[in-house]
């Protein structure tokens, strides 16, 4: 493999890691307009039997206090592994936990997430999970 193409797979490694980055802060700050910008729309979520088409506006805050997060107070990456890098899409081996106020972990969660660049900007395209 050539250094060049060895440069541009960790040029996207780079890129598709700082965008869960973004993606987990903006999730645990329940910011839901810096949480839509790390997505590329339409995005995919496959997770509890139910293949979701996500666009802008689709998540709201009344999410975070319903269901599997009425407990909820942050999540965490605890491995993100890439699977597949190209030029412009990273596959990746993940598990994230999420904890209630006190730090005790509610679940621990295993996930593929793929991240693309569509028109210089990173976002998860489609993500499936094991989370409720």
């Amino acid at each position: 493999m050539s250094e060049q193409v060895r440069s541009g797979r960790q040029d996207a490694i780079d890129g598709a890691m700082a965008c869960l980055d973004a993606f987990m802060t903006a999730f645990n700050a329940r910011d839901l307009a810096a949480w839509e910008k790390t997505f590329n729309f339409p995005s995919v979520r496959l997770a509890s039997g139910t293949l979701a088409i996500i666009e802008p506006g689709y998540h709201q805050l009344g999410m975070f206090e319903r269901g599997a997060f009425s407990e909820w107070d942050h999540s965490a990456w605890e491995r993100r592994a890439v699977i597949h890098a190209g030029p412009d899409k990273v596959h990746f081996d993940t598990r994230f936990s999420r904890y209630r106020a006190d730090g005790s972990v509610i679940g621990g969660f295993d996930s593929i997430y793929v991240v693309t660049l569509e028109n210089g900007h990173w976002g998860v395209k489609a993500r499936s999970s094991y989370a409720p």
